[in-house]
């Protein structure tokens, strides 16, 4: 079962106003993967997300398992970059989390009181249950990133994609962020977008670095051998017992 595919994606390839962004990319996302994706800005990487949520025009393939689409709905969580949504919209924090649970309620379900308790419940773990009726538009950007990771969460996904999370996130939630998303690794899928992978290491189990294409490392530690073998120009530090790896600038295919 954890060798489950969740998302197979075949030869895809995404232009832009007649500019080629992303060509010939083939990765599989698993049951159980927790995959970070790193590249240099510009290189792709929030492309690939929206093709693989399928929001975007893309030519090839992006299949999904009948486990992404149980029970009627998509059950895919996606907590993107901050900066792409409104905060001006009067609703609560309460609402923004209930939110997430609009695919499988319909645009007019109710939500019962089983729902009000699982989104209380993601604000307390994610420390903010105090917000729960504050407008969106008073947050600091920290406080609305756990919002926003709440309202992907709601819906039980099987997998979960974030663009950028620690952009906005504060140091003291950081931490707490990558043990969460540990845990949730036991019952769903990973895939984030980050530019700190020496802080990432410590948690994800394989690397994609995007740079026009895609380059997989089936490892979140990867040898000099295996940059050779997937021309992917890393370079890797060591500091104590923590793995941090450093990118070098990706040349274009």
């Amino acid at each position: 079962m954890s060798d489950t595919k969740l998302v197979s994606v075949r030869n895809l390839s995404v232009s832009y106003d007649g500019k080629e962004i992303l060509h010939d990319v083939n990765l599989d996302i698993r049951l159980h993967d927790f995959i970070g994706v790193v590249g240099p800005n510009g290189g792709g990487k929030t492309t690939l997300v929206k093709a693989i949520l399928k929001s975007i025009p893309y030519r090839g393939t992006v299949e999904y398992h009948p486990l992404l689409e149980e029970g009627g709905y998509r059950r895919i969580g996606y907590l993107p970059q901050i900066n792409s949504i409104d905060r001006a919209f009067p609703i609560s924090v309460r609402e923004v989390v209930l939110s997430g649970l609009q695919a499988r309620k319909g645009l007019w379900g109710r939500y019962s009181a089983d729902d009000r308790e699982k989104a209380q419940h993601l604000l307390e773990i994610t420390n903010i249950s105090h917000l729960s009726d504050r407008p969106i538009g008073e947050l600091s950007g920290g406080e609305f990133q756990r919002v926003v990771l709440c309202r992907a969460l709601i819906s039980d996904p099987k997998l979960l994609i974030l663009d950028e999370p620690n952009n906005f996130v504060d140091n003291k939630f950081e931490n707490e962020l990558y043990h969460l998303l540990k845990k949730f690794n036991d019952r769903m899928a990973i895939l984030i977008v980050s530019h700190d992978l020496g802080t990432i290491t410590c948690y994800i189990k394989s690397v994609v670095c995007v740079n026009g294409t895609v380059h997989y490392h089936d490892s979140n530690l990867i040898t000099p051998e295996e940059l050779l073998a997937y021309d992917c120009p890393i370079q890797l530090m060591y500091h104590g017992d923590i793995p941090h790896t450093v990118l070098e600038k990706h040349d274009r295919l």
